[in-house]
């Protein structure tokens, strides 16, 4: 294994808690059930992919309104209160972020699915956002993971070797695209967990 120089962070997940669940819980006053049929058939997690890949938030809202305007209300909800979805920063995996950038031994960067309208609610919100070299937003890009093309561009973009970098992301099928162009991984679950498995790649903190 080469030495690695590049750490490659996801947003959604790994650094940042969102969570519809934090708007949409309320609105059903408590009902997963009918809450969970929601998010299976109406403003799907499908649907939302294709605003991180630049799609308008605007033109999405009024197809999924046409689709099924009994539910026009709940579906202006999902971009009308996307803030209100946002739970905060996931506190040790910031803390592992600052430790690698401190160290001045990587570069260090993200590659997110995100919508180009709300990132910059984002960049707003959270400080930690501006201490990367840099980052790739697909809704920038119209692009997003898993497609090969938005990984073969962060590479190019940031000058990364696939080999000598390592790949954060909590979604198992993000991961396994990496993989498929030699880029090391690791799966995060949790902040401890993440700790332990930079370690397998000489990372101690």
């Amino acid at each position: 294994m080469k030495k690695i120089d590049t750490i490659i962070f996801d947003l959604g997940g790994v650094l940042i808690d969102w969570n519809p669940e934090y708007v949409y819980l309320d609105a059903f006053k408590g009902d997963r059930k009918k809450m969970q049929w929601f998010f299976d058939h109406v403003c799907t997690h499908d649907w939302n992919e294709n605003q991180d890949a630049g799609y308008p938030l605007e033109k999405a809202t009024e197809d999924r309104i046409a689709l099924f305007p009994e539910h026009e209300e709940l579906i202006k909800m999902f971009y009308g209160r996307w803030e209100e979805m946002l739970g905060g920063p996931i506190d040790g995996t910031v803390q592992i972020l600052k430790k690698l950038i401190d160290s001045n031994q990587f570069q260090v960067v993200a590659l997110t699915n995100w919508s180009h309208e709300t990132f910059p609610i984002a960049l707003e919100t959270f400080d930690f956002l501006h201490w990367f070299d840099g980052i790739l937003v697909s809704g920038e890009e119209k692009t997003r993971k898993p497609f090969k093309e938005i990984y073969k561009l962060t590479l190019d973009r940031f000058n990364i070797r696939a080999e000598s970098s390592v790949f954060i992301d909590d979604n198992l099928r993000n991961i396994l695209a990496a993989e498929e162009l030699g880029i090391n991984t690791i799966h995060f679950r949790n902040s401890e967990n993440l700790k332990e498995e930079l370690k397998v790649f000489g990372i101690s903190l």
